[in-house]
């Protein structure tokens, strides 16, 4: 997801000659290293639950589907929290350019941790694995922009679409080769490809690293030796805080997943609301800036509900397809894992026409509001978890359904993303405070983090429920209330977005 532009002062990178499709050389890069680096990371995500719930006479965790799904949402929503100080550290410390090479780094020794058959190993390689995501989700979309003579260059756009392509060239062929590999042969050698993903990114990524802007090495915001030593130190007690607390309980034999899962899950609700209670108490903001932070409240609460439901897509519904939907279709047999590839395929399909909609759309008037597309995007998930609910009803007795439930409840899910993720990262810049335009979009990532979060409590909260028919229609039907409730308020929101629309 795009973020700020740098200084337009500091000058992109001289034209080397050569172009990618008509953009900097740089786009060839950035395109492969992030197509790899989502490779990995979907590749991974295919199989994160099946394995932690697979038997361990199965090679597996064992684990109870709540917990395991838990943990996936947590670890989820950790990935879009790391963001923020991902992009803090390009930011103060030591620029972009590096700070994705560090968290390629990070990422590939996480995969070949969960190479290792040890449980201790898969879950600091998890850590290693959100670290380095935090750091390199943060500054490689910014790195695209600084190929381009600010943001009126004409070619931006479009190398942003391009940049998005690889990105879902690579979800969409890594559950298709590292799902197969992780289900057919052995669930560690799926991670290793991951990992191998991984190095291949960061690979591309160091031989190419001369075609990049020099922006991207430049550190925006140096921070000054005193700041530092606050940081540290401050840092240095809570982590000293945390490892005795954790050593304490680890040590009484008390320590279970659930005390990593519930305070990460807290925190991960908690810090939105710090946040937003932080900007609302600015003495700086005006009152019109004031009522755009009240109505972009709303806008953060429906993506929350949002990416809730749809970030289940590699937990619940995961777990769905391998334990209750048959794998075979139209004579073809595949492992459940393939299902992961669907989304991405969907978005690729349907990103253009939908770009292609709202200008058809606009041009003669029509074009629903930014809050009429948030409504519709929750009802549209809810509806997908409908759609659940009578296939895991279907499914009742032991019964494996058709695969077409899923393809179903996938094509749903995207329709809705694509009316309300891309329209938030716009109403988010238009919505944003001066004081605050650089750090809102990544508030606008916390949407996620606060989302899996309410997915990781509900999930250990009903146990052995979690899965059940009645855990779809209820988180259905909440987003369908939500949708609704943003519908009927749509005029309250609207004034408090003051001119913006």
């Amino acid at each position: 997801m795009a973020s700020t532009t740098l200084d337009a002062g500091i000058q992109s990178a001289p034209p080397s000659g050569k172009t990618f499709l008509g953009h900097p050389r740089g786009l060839a890069t950035l395109f492969m290293s992030e197509m790899w680096e989502r490779f990995s990371y979907y590749g991974m995500r295919a199989l994160l639950v099946l394995y932690m719930t697979a038997a361990t006479t199965d090679g597996g965790l064992g684990m109870k589907v709540a917990v395991a799904t838990a943990v996936y949402s947590v670890y989820t929503a950790m990935v879009y929290l790391l963001a923020l100080p991902g992009g803090w550290i390009a930011d103060r410390f030591i620029g972009a350019r590096k700070t994705v090479a560090l968290g390629g780094v990070i990422i590939m020794a996480g995969h070949f941790m969960l190479a290792v058959p040890a449980q201790v190993s898969f879950f600091v390689g998890l850590v290693f694995i959100a670290v380095g995501s935090g750091l390199l989700k943060a500054n490689i979309s910014t790195m695209v922009g600084h190929l381009y003579d600010g943001p009126n260059d004409p070619r931006r756009d479009g190398g942003f679409t391009i940049f998005y392509m690889g990105i879902n060239l690579g979800a969409f062929a890594a559950p298709l080769v590292i799902g197969t590999v992780g289900q057919s042969v052995n669930w560690h050698l799926g991670f290793a490809l991951a990992g191998i993903g991984m190095a291949l990114g960061l690979s591309q990524f160091l031989l190419g690293t001369r075609h990049l802007s020099a922006k991207s090495d430049v550190v925006t915001s140096p921070i000054s030796p005193a700041e530092k030593s606050v940081i540290l130190r401050k840092a240095g007690l809570w982590l000293a805080a945390a490892v005795v607390f954790y050593g304490v309980v680890v040590l009484t034999g008390h320590f279970t997943i659930n005390w990593a899962i519930w305070p990460l899950s807290i925190a991960g609700i908690a810090i939105p609301v710090f946040v937003f209670a932080k900007v609302k108490r600015d003495k700086d903001l005006d009152s019109a800036e004031q009522s755009k932070m009240s109505g972009y409240i709303w806008f953060f609460v429906a993506a929350a509900a949002f990416w809730m439901i749809y970030d289940q897509s590699g937990s619940t519904l995961s777990v769905f397809a391998d334990e209750n939907t048959a794998s075979t279709l139209f004579g073809i047999d595949f492992p459940s894992s393939w299902f992961q590839s669907l989304n991405p395929l969907y978005i690729m399909a349907l990103a253009p026409v939908f770009a292609w909609l709202w200008v058809w759309l606009s041009r003669r008037g029509k074009n629903p509001s930014t809050t009429m597309k948030f409504a519709f995007g929750l009802l549209m998930v809810g509806g997908s978890f409908l759609v659940m609910m009578m296939a895991m009803a279907a499914a009742g007795g032991g019964v494996k359904v058709t695969p077409l439930w899923l393809a179903m409840v996938y094509l749903v899910q995207t329709v809705g993303e694509l009316t309300l993720s891309p329209v938030g990262l716009s109403v988010t810049t238009k919505l944003a405070p001066a004081k605050y335009a650089s750090q809102m979009m990544g508030v606008w990532f916390l949407a996620v983090t606060a989302g899996d979060c309410v997915a990781a409590i509900i999930q250990l909260g009903l146990g052995d429920a979690t899965g059940s028919t009645w855990y779809f229609a209820f988180q259905g039907v909440l987003a369908i209330i939500a949708g609704l409730a943003l519908a009927m308020y749509r005029k309250k929101v609207v004034r408090l977005m003051g001119d913006v629309h």
